[in-house]
Order: C-alpha cells, then structure tokens, then sequence
C-alpha cells in the first residue's frame, strides 16, 4: 500500500513540474509572469467535464459551498494544486525506518 501512495506521490509531483515548465516557457514567451489556472488547464483538456462537475455539484446537500470551493479550487494555480496532494502522498508513502547519524571521528 505505501508502494502505491509513493508511486502516485510522484507520479502527481511530475504533473505539477510539467504544468510548471508549461507556465515558465509561456512567461518566457510572453516576457512577463503566466501563471495558468487550473480552470484554464482544465478547460483546455476536457471543457464539459468542468460542466458536469458543477452540475453533480448542485444536486448536493450542500450544493451552493461545495460550487464556491470548486470555484476557488479552479482560480489556484494549476501546479500548485496538483503539487500539494503529491507532496503529501509522497510524504505519507515514505518508510518508517530511523535514521542513524554518526560522528566523524567513530567512522
């Protein structure tokens, strides 16, 4: 199981560096600081997703909060919300082993 949290830790730290090379070669080009939304990254992958998300959305219980965080959760950066999660999962799948630390002179 950790095997599988530290793989998909991973694989999603590798997504949020590909979005961010993405955003560094579009500000290079632009000669100015682009930072892409994830509503924008999203839009451009698969736009009626985002319609049925907000759709499924409205038919909760708590339909109005959950669309105001789905909208907040879209207005962050693209990497940076797909770094966090990595960032944990990685953390969370690594080992459990104590480090041992050793002085100089005894080695």
């Amino acid at each position: 199981m950790r095997l599988i949290v530290r793989v998909l830790g991973t694989w999603l730290l590798g997504v949020a560096v590909i979005l961010l090379i993405i955003d560094g070669t579009k500000s290079l080009a632009a000669n100015a600081l682009v930072i892409t939304s994830l509503g924008e990254t999203w839009s451009g992958l698969h736009a009626e997703s985002i319609a049925s998300v907000r759709a499924f959305f409205a038919t909760r219980l708590f339909g109005p909060l959950l669309d105001e965080s789905l909208t907040a959760l879209l207005d962050f950066p693209a990497f940076a919300v797909i770094a966090v999660p990595g960032i944990v999962l990685a953390l969370m799948g690594r080992s459990k082993r104590s480090r041992l630390f050793m002085r100089h002179d005894r080695i």
